[in-house]
């Protein structure tokens, strides 16, 4: 079974993250910038010299596609450890079971299209 991981993380955290994906042999990453917000509901910062709450925070979003349980816990851990605060704001890991994965150039199919 192939298990798709979405981990949403503190900005800060990024090359933390990157750097223990990459320790651990993880290949395959899809990493966009967003906004979101959730039990930390934001803060307050100096716009044009007035005070503004903001609400969305900017976060970063990674995606990765693994082959198996074993290394899903593998990439969660690496993920948690990198991403700890111990701070409201840490982040989310999302996981899916992933249907199928094709390689365009290919036509690979299932895990050879991860590889």
């Amino acid at each position: 079974m192939m298990i798709k991981i979405e981990a949403i993380v503190r900005e800060e955290k990024f090359e933390e993250v990157k750097a223990a994906l990459k320790e651990i042999d993880v290949n395959g990453i899809s990493v966009s910038q967003i906004m979101g917000c959730g039990a930390q509901k934001g803060h307050k910062q100096l716009v044009r010299g007035t005070e503004v709450d903001m609400f969305m925070l900017p976060k970063i979003k990674f995606e990765i596609v693994v082959s198996s349980e074993e290394w899903a816990e593998k990439t969660i851990k690496a993920i948690q450890e990198a991403a700890y605060t111990g701070d409201v704001g840490d982040g989310k890991i999302f996981t899916y079971e992933v249907k199928d994965v094709y390689r365009i150039r290919t036509k690979e199919t299932g895990y050879d299209a991860l590889n």
